[in-house]
């Protein structure tokens, strides 16, 4: 295999964490989420820490509502990774990148 034969795309500048996505379905699923500008920028926001659904929204002047659509979204196509924690008002969906790099191979 040639390197045009593989895309590559990069969610971190470290590259410790590698996952290879080699189906159909997956490679449809992450190109969706990332086709995107809000999920994009969803990533670009917890790229450097975790951040609760609120938190994103602020940065991004968005609702809380559309951020946890998106952030569902994301992953489903397990982009993102997201646990839960206690707050002040209630429990917290904290969000963070799950891999940090991805290779998409078109078998």
């Amino acid at each position: 295999m040639t390197e045009s034969e593989i895309l590559e795309v990069n969610l971190l500048e470290n590259y410790s964490n590698l996952k290879v996505i080699e189906t159909d379905e997956k490679i449809e699923l992450i190109l969706k989420a990332l086709s995107s500008k809000t999920r994009r920028n969803i990533l670009r926001h917890i790229q450097s820490e975790p951040m609760d659904v609120s938190k994103i929204a602020s940065n991004l002047t968005m609702t809380e509502a559309n951020i946890s659509a998106q952030i569902k979204i994301l992953e489903e196509a397990e982009l993102i990774k997201c646990d839960y924690s206690s707050g002040k008002h209630g429990v917290r969906k904290i969000s963070c990148i799950k891999y940090n790099q991805l290779l998409l191979k078109f078998m």
